[in-house]
């Protein structure tokens, strides 16, 4: 099954430009240097009729569906419970009341962790007593090590966040790892025979909780997939020089690159 991939936003919890910063990327005339918070958009078709899936909800999520022209929703997948990758899960709101009219409504797939920040940050949607009356019609549900949505399986893939433990995703011959600082070993394993490998980089400077582009590019080269994007990326990486400098298959992504993808190994 083919599908589309679309990255909504490659920026990182700051987003680029970043508030008070006049560097020479945050006042870049490259569009390709505006980066919203991360998130990404696959499609694909299914019965004549198209299926849309979002991989987290920043606080951009309004702005990246308005310009991508998001009309539904079939399911979010959630990677941690950071505010970057949450703070717009009330935007979708309007999405879910379309759902709704056809008798259904969104699944949001979230871990342990994640639900629990989630139920207490919109206590107003997922509490049974909440008296809120236009809520988002969603459902909180638990992120299993595989998943079937609408043809496609989703296959968790466990990695790290500083000390936290974290998701990133693979469905069929894609996967997309985002904020991560160490892949464990086990995970390599469910990285295996990839056309396209997803990874954040954030800079050059090591971080504690991220990985840098040169640590990217080395678990790249592990996996070997046959093309490489780098997301997540700071105010510290212009995207034409980087992407001068990465080797052959890999380079940065921006907002809006769109690709084809097979869904199905």
């Amino acid at each position: 099954m083919q599908g589309l991939f679309t990255f909504l936003g490659t920026g990182t919890s700051m987003g680029v430009p970043t508030l008070g910063c006049d560097c020479p990327v945050c006042t870049s005339s490259d569009p390709h240097d505006r980066r919203l918070r991360p998130s990404v958009l696959v499609r694909w078709q299914q019965d004549a009729r198209e299926r849309v899936l979002v991989i987290d909800t920043g606080p951009d999520f309004r702005e990246q569906a308005l310009r991508t022209g998001i009309h539904r929703v079939d399911a979010v997948l959630y990677t941690h419970n950071h505010a970057d990758h949450i703070l717009g899960l009330d935007d979708l709101r309007p999405l879910s009341f379309t759902v709704a009219r056809e008798g259904a409504r969104i699944p949001l797939y979230a871990s342990e962790d994640t639900a629990a920040v989630l139920t207490r940050v919109y206590d107003y949607t997922f509490s049974p007593s909440a008296t809120y009356p236009n809520r988002a019609r969603v459902d909180l549900l638990p992120l299993a090590d595989r998943i079937h949505l609408h043809g496609v399986d989703v296959v968790r893939i466990p990695v790290l966040h500083g000390r936290q433990k974290i998701d990133g995703f693979r469905f069929g011959r894609v996967a997309y790892l985002t904020d991560v600082s160490d892949i464990p070993e086990a995970s390599f394993a469910l990285l295996e025979g990839l056309d396209c490998i997803v990874l954040s980089a954030l800079r050059h400077k090591p971080h504690p909780s991220h990985a840098t582009l040169d640590q990217a590019v080395a678990w790249a080269r592990r996996i070997g997939a046959r093309r490489t994007f780098f997301t997540h990326i700071a105010h510290e990486l212009p995207h034409a020089e980087t992407n001068r400098t990465l080797p052959e298959g890999m380079e940065l992504a921006y907002d809006g690159l769109t690709f084809a993808v097979t869904l199905t190994v």
